[in-house]
């Protein structure tokens, strides 16, 4: 019998401080951003928790109650409304094992207390709607995905075919005056978690590379006119991904990381999805997707 995959979503209010005490103040602003900071901040999580397995007599993989119940008791009940730093040993930096509870660390460290409990397939954990991380169950690797946004305009169309070739194969995108999008861009990063800081790659330096090489030269512009690139090439939303992942595998890469997926979505109903390396099929990420979309 296939496996069949199911999901379960919980919540918890916590709070977590991202400052290394054996650097400059100059340091941790580098490394950790708008982060950094020697008191704490506080998120609203998210956590999805995707699972497999053959139907029972009941027609059910697991029972959704026992779920609920191992959930709460092993991570949502041990962490809501508290001090993670403070809150589980694995975060303890006083420790030669403990590191910071970044993301990436804390999704680690829930699918180690709770997988002997649950057949757990993969595990998401949003920090809030523009960041979070995926983990697989491998000992250090993660996914980390920042969400930014741009506005451009577009017109697709063949410059050798006449107009109304054109309509025929882009329909009304093909209108000679262009039209609009406010493009949402996820930018998933895969590397193995740093012992000491918790992180997969310096965010900051992320978010730098992904503001300087997408959102800055692609925000407000007409595509077709103002981005080199597209001159020749028709700026499709598979297009559009596939260029940006090209402009942010090398600089990725220099940042200890390594580009695994561009998700472009162009509206509520169209979206593209380019994946620089091969894709984790026991992820499920069509579950996780549709689950956190709710």
């Amino acid at each position: 019998m296939k496996n069949v995959y199911v999901t379960r979503r919980a919540h918890f209010n916590a709070a977590h401080k991202l400052w290394n005490e054996d650097w400059s103040e100059e340091k941790n602003m580098e490394v950790f951003g708008k982060c950094a900071n020697p008191n704490w901040h506080g998120h609203n999580y998210e956590l999805i928790v995707s699972m497999a397995g053959g139907l029972d007599a009941d027609g059910m993989v697991l029972n959704l109650s026992e779920v609920k119940h191992a959930i709460r008791n092993e991570v949502t009940g041990q962490l809501d409304f508290r001090f993670l730093n403070e809150a589980w040993p694995e975060f303890d930096v006083d420790t030669a094992e403990g590191c910071l509870p970044t993301t990436e660390a804390l999704v680690r460290v829930i699918w180690q207390r709770l997988s002997p409990h649950l057949p757990i397939t993969a595990l998401r954990l949003y920090e809030q709607p523009g960041l979070w991380a995926d983990y697989l169950g491998h000992p250090m690797d993660a996914f980390l995905t920042i969400r930014t946004h741009f506005a451009a305009a577009h017109r697709l169309a063949r410059p050798e075919l006449s107009q109304e070739e054109n309509e025929a194969i882009y329909g009304k995108c093909a209108r000679p005056h262009g039209h609009g999008h406010n493009y949402l861009v996820d930018v998933t990063v895969r590397g193995q978690i740093d012992p000491r800081t918790g992180m997969v790659c310096d965010l900051s330096a992320l978010q730098r590379l992904v503001d300087d090489l997408v959102v800055e030269p692609f925000d407000h512009t007409f595509l077709n006119k103002d981005v080199p690139f597209f001159e020749e090439c028709v700026p499709t939303a598979e297009n559009i991904a596939l260029h940006i992942a090209d402009r942010l595998s090398s600089p990725i890469k220099a940042i200890g990381a390594n580009l695994h997926k561009v998700r472009l979505q162009e509206s509520p109903n169209n979206a593209a999805e380019v994946y620089a390396e091969a894709p984790q099929l026991e992820m499920s990420p069509a579950a996780l997707d549709a689950v956190a979309a709710v």
